[in-house]
């Protein structure tokens, strides 16, 4: 959707309608019974398990006085239909926190279709608000309205400190102390739990016009995602047409855009050489500038791909300009990321960056088959250099050891496109040979390569080879060239990634997508809470949050009002209400190597724009969200 206004144009067509039993209602009349008192009652975690339509067991157990009384049966169900039955108003004890809100609705129904919409305020109370801003969380109250942050209540002092959001020292803020009397006010006790912005991906894979649900990302605690990546983006025209086709389906998170650099480059008509033409460069430029306009978040590059390894220094330099002058971001696959290559790569972007003027970012930053921290570090200084000396530079990383791309990754540069692969194999088969003998060795062999595509899927090549009888560099030759299939790579150092990890401008990625075969797609935002912060303890809790929301939302824009109509990334007043809920110690990446697809749990509530698209841990009916479109904060240069 264009988040151009608050409203939330996707959620009154989006999601199923449940509607309640006569057993439902039955046991919440009773509930409003025996608790006359109440205006609503406080809802405990456990409570509803929408969208199923049993009556939860706190419910039944309400009912079991009623166990062999049919009379009694009977006239209690009469005596509900009765109520459901009478006008606006009309109905006994109207007033009563199950009675009829103000439209004449039941309040039953709060619980299901309008909660689902949007519409109803809801309030989490008794939470462990981690902001997203890496202070240290503290003991509060949320209060959604409208698919936004409407306050934010601190228990040592009861009201948001230095918050900038929308109603700060305005006279329509809601009081703590008026909620208590609030009628239709969906209550949540979140018993303890982390309350923390939606996290935010910042390099992620998916194709949301056929898998528009994301479920992966929202059981991480995920709701916004950012796709275009590697140099690739989906559109095949102008981006605002996708956007809107995309709007029109609804999906489950966010969608950022990025265009990319390869989809610009065929755009535009380039050859697939070094040295384009002055003209080709303008229309890559202007086809860029069009993307910025329509809302894209910036460009990625992926210079170690074809098309865009062909991309010298001055045309990395012209397509970051209009990027530059629309205040965005260019993202980069670096042009190598092997140990013996990667500070040369870094250092292309950050030249890059210095003759654009654009924020560049280094996508996934690892080392491959580079080992210790120290080696890390070293790394970690160029992109500190870089800073130091004006650069804005910043990078993402996922918390797994091994990568997934094409299996092209392994062939050298002179197999590929534009070069004729069947040429090569035929006349330089012993020079192939031998490259590819030394680079999967060089890469910790054909075992740390495991296939995700058919029908090697779940092979590794050293297995294939066997099945066939064959070296695995012929295997690779003759029957799994450069463009056939994907694979995992068991190439990186945990101790590497443990220690970019940590540094204080890398954030938090996944680059996986519902389809990959790879556990980063369903597992990097709940792998970095349960591994880094509760078994090893090498991150604060309050840390993680903010590689996975506001370091993340600075980083892309998204908590600025200058370049998105509804900030997110952090617990703000005025803010997106993109929020989960969650016991850290129950949080579990089960997604493997073997078992990809598993989701993640541990997340109780997920909240999108104010929508609960998970309600104590169950995914609900509903794709509220779609395209978040940037506006623009200048001109193209």
């Amino acid at each position: 959707m264009s988040h151009g206004s608050p409203g939330l144009s996707h959620k009154n067509r989006k999601f199923s309608a449940m509607k309640m039993t006569a057993l439902e209602m039955i046991s919440m009349k009773v509930i409003a019974l025996k608790t006359p008192a109440m205006k609503m009652p406080a809802v405990k975690v456990p409570a509803m398990k929408m969208p199923a339509v049993k009556v939860p067991a706190r419910n039944m157990k309400s009912l079991h006085f009623l166990s062999g009384q049919p009379i009694m049966l009977v006239a209690l169900l009469a005596f509900c239909l009765f109520i459901y039955g009478c006008g606006p108003g009309d109905a006994p004890g109207g007033n009563d926190s199950m009675g009829p809100d103000a439209a004449g609705r039941p309040a039953g129904e709060i619980l299901g279709d309008e909660l689902l919409s949007g519409e109803v305020a809801v309030l989490v109370t008794n939470a462990r608000i981690v902001d997203g801003t890496g202070s240290e969380a503290r003991k509060g109250e949320v209060l959604i309205e409208n698919g936004r942050i409407a306050a934010v209540y601190f228990d040592d002092s009861g009201t948001p400190d230095e918050q900038p959001g929308d109603h700060q020292g305005g006279n329509d803020r809601p009081q703590r102390h008026d909620l208590a009397e609030r009628p239709g006010l969906y209550r949540i006790d979140a018993g303890g739990m982390v309350l923390a912005p939606g996290f935010i991906d910042a390099h992620a894979h998916g194709n949301p016009l056929s898998t528009p649900e994301f479920d992966n990302f929202l059981h991480m605690g995920v709701t916004t995602i950012s796709l275009g990546q590697d140099g690739r983006s989906p559109e095949d025209g102008p981006v605002a047409a996708w956007m809107d086709r995309v709007d029109a389906l609804g999906t489950g998170v966010h969608i950022l855009h990025f265009i990319g650099h390869g989809t610009v480059r065929e755009r535009a008509g380039a050859p697939p050489v070094t040295g384009l033409e002055p003209g080709i460069l303008q229309q890559m430029q202007q086809i860029i500038d069009d993307a910025m306009r329509d809302g894209s978040f910036g460009l990625s590059t992926g210079t170690e791909y074809s098309p865009g390894y062909h991309a010298d220094a001055g045309e990395l330099a012209a397509i970051a300009r209009p990027v530059a002058g629309h205040g965005g971001l260019v993202m980069s696959h670096i042009r190598s990321e092997d140990d013996d290559l990667v500070e040369a790569a870094i250092e292309e972007l950050i030249e890059q960056g210095r003759r654009s003027g654009a924020h560049v970012h280094v996508s996934h930053i690892k080392i491959v088959y580079g080992k210790g921290e120290a080696r890390a570090e070293e790394v970690l200084a160029v992109l500190h250099r870089a800073r130091d000396e004006g650069v804005e530079i910043t990078a993402d990383l996922y918390p797994y050891a091994a990568s997934f791309t094409g299996i092209g990754i392994v062939f050298p540069d002179w197999a590929m496109p534009p070069n004729d692969f069947d040429s090569v194999r035929t006349h330089r088969r012993d020079d192939l040979r031998e490259f590819l003998r030394e680079r999967v060795m060089l890469r910790n062999g054909p075992e740390a390569t495991l296939f995700g595509t058919a029908p090697w899927a779940g092979m590794t090549l050293a297995e294939v080879a066997d099945s066939l009888g064959r070296p695995f560099e012929d295997v690779l030759i003759d029957d799994i060239p450069p463009g056939s299939a994907s694979a995992a790579y068991f190439v990186m150092d945990e101790d590497v990634v443990r220690r970019l990890l940590l540094d204080p401008l890398v954030m938090v990625s996944s680059d996986g997508s519902p389809t990959m075969r790879h556990p980063r797609g369903y597992g990097s935002f709940a792998k970095i809470i349960r591994q880094y912060v509760m078994e090893e303890e090498v991150l604060s809790l309050e840390e993680a949050v903010r590689k996975m929301t506001g370091l993340t939302a600075s980083t892309l824009g998204l908590d600025d009002k200058e370049q998105v109509a509804v900030p997110r990334g952090l617990i703000r007043e005025g803010f997106a209400a993109d929020l989960v809920v969650f016991d850290p110690v129950a949080v579990r990446d089960r997604a493997t190597f073997e078992e990809p697809h598993r989701l993640a749990e541990g997340m109780s509530w997920v909240f999108v724009d104010g929508v609960p698209v998970i309600a104590e841990g169950v995914r609900q009916p509903v794709n509220p969200a779609g395209v978040i479109r940037r506006q623009s904060t200048g001109n193209s240069q």
